[in-house]
C-alpha cells in the first residue's frame, strides 16, 4: 500500500517537474509572445487613428469611417495574436478557433442577411464620388436631398421637408438620378396662345421674355422654342432654356418666375392665353319635330 502511495506521488513530482521544465524552456517564448501582442495593441491603436483620418477626408459619414478603422485595427489585432501563438507553437489552436468562428460567423450572416447587405452597400454609397451628402436626387420614387448615408440606411429630404428612410440595399440595386453632379438644368415650358393670335410675335416674344428674365440665357437665340399641336381651343408650344441649378427647387423657382414674367408680356401685348371652351347645344331638333316625344320624355 505505501509504495503505491509513494509511486503516485513519485509521478506527480516527476509531472510536476517536467511543467515546471517546460515553462522554464518557454518562458522567453512566452515573453516575446506577450510582447507581440502588447506591440500588435498598440500598433492597432495608431493604424486605427490613421485610417480613421484617411477615411474622414474621403467619406462624410462619421459611423463607416469608425467600422473601417475598427475593422483594420482587429485585422492587426488577430495577425499579433497568431504570431504571439506561433511562438508558443499553439498555431493549430487558432486554427482550430478561426474555423469554428468562421462557422460561427456564416451562421449569423445568414440569420443577418439584410443587415450586413445594408452595412455593406452602406460602405460602397459611402465611398461613391456621384452620391455625397448635399445632393439632390431622385431614386426609388423619391426625390429630395441627401441628408445621411449610415451603415443601415439613406436618407432623403424632400422637397415638402418630409423625411424619407430607404435601406442602402434599394440604392445600391436601382437606378439614381443625380441632379447635382452638373451645374446646369433645363426648364421647359408648355403653353398655348388663341388662334387669332400672330405665331411669329408669339415666338419672338416668349425668347425675349426669357431672355430678359435670367441672365444665364445670353440671347433669345439660346432659348429653344417649338409649337407642338392645335388643341381644342389654342396652339400649344414648348419652351426650353437652360439656367445654372444643382437641385430641382432651383428649377422650380426659374419655372415660376418664366411664367410670370411670360403671363406679363402676353397681358401688355394682349396675346390670349384661352382656357378649354366646351359648346353646349340646346335646341332639340328631335323635340321640335315631333312635340309628341317631349310629351313623353317630361311623363317619364
Amino acid at each position: 500500500m505505501k509504495s503505491t502511495i509513494t509511486e503516485a506521488f513519485d509521478i506527480i513530482i516527476s509531472k510536476l517537474e517536467s511543467w515546471l521544465t517546460t515553462t522554464i524552456e518557454y518562458l522567453p517564448n512566452f515573453a516575446l509572445a506577450i510582447f507581440v501582442l502588447i506591440t500588435a495593441y498598440f500598433v492597432a491603436k495608431y493604424v486605427n487613428n490613421i485610417t480613421y483620418k484617411l477615411v474622414s477626408k474621403k467619406v462624410q459619414q462619421e459611423s463607416v469611417a469608425q467600422i473601417i478603422s475598427r475593422i483594420s485595427a482587429v485585422v492587426l489585432v488577430i495577425v499579433g495574436l497568431y504570431i504571439s501563438l506561433g511562438i508558443l507553437n499553439l498555431s493549430k489552436t487558432l486554427t482550430s478557433l478561426l474555423a469554428t468562428a468562421g462557422v460561427a460567423g456564416l451562421a449569423i450572416g445568414l440569420a443577418l442577411q439584410n443587415t450586413l447587405s445594408n452595412t455593406v452597400a452602406g460602405i460602397v454609397l459611402s465611398f461613391r464620388k456621384k452620391i455625397q451628402i448635399g445632393n439632390w436626387v431622385e431614386t426609388n420614387g423619391f426625390s429630395g436631398e441627401v441628408i445621411d448615408i449610415n451603415l443601415k440606411e439613406f436618407v432623403l429630404k424632400e422637397a415638402d421637408n418630409n423625411i424619407v428612410i430607404m435601406p442602402n440595399k434599394m440604392i445600391l440595386e436601382n437606378p439614381l438620378k443625380n441632379y447635382s453632379l452638373t451645374t446646369k438644368m433645363r426648364v421647359a415650358i408648355e403653353c398655348g396662345v388663341g388662334y387669332e393670335s400672330d405665331l411669329e410675335q408669339v415666338k419672338a416674344l416668349t425668347k425675349e421674355t426669357i431672355a430678359n428674365a435670367f441672365d444665364q440665357v445670353e440671347s433669345p437665340e439660346d432659348v429653344e422654342f417649338y409649337f407642338t399641336e392645335f388643341g381644342d381651343s389654342s396652339i400649344n408650344y414648348l419652351c426650353r432654356f437652360w439656367i445654372d441649378a444643382e437641385n430641382m427647387l432651383e428649377k422650380l423657382r426659374a419655372k415660376t418666375t418664366a411664367i410670370i414674367e411670360i403671363k406679363k408680356a402676353y397681358d401688355k401685348a394682349e396675346i390670349n392665353i384661352p382656357f378649354p371652351i366646351r359648346t353646349l347645344q340646346f335646341d332639340n331638333k328631335l323635340a321640335f319635330e315631333n312635340p309628341e316625344s317631349l310629351k313623353e320624355f317630361s311623363n317619364n
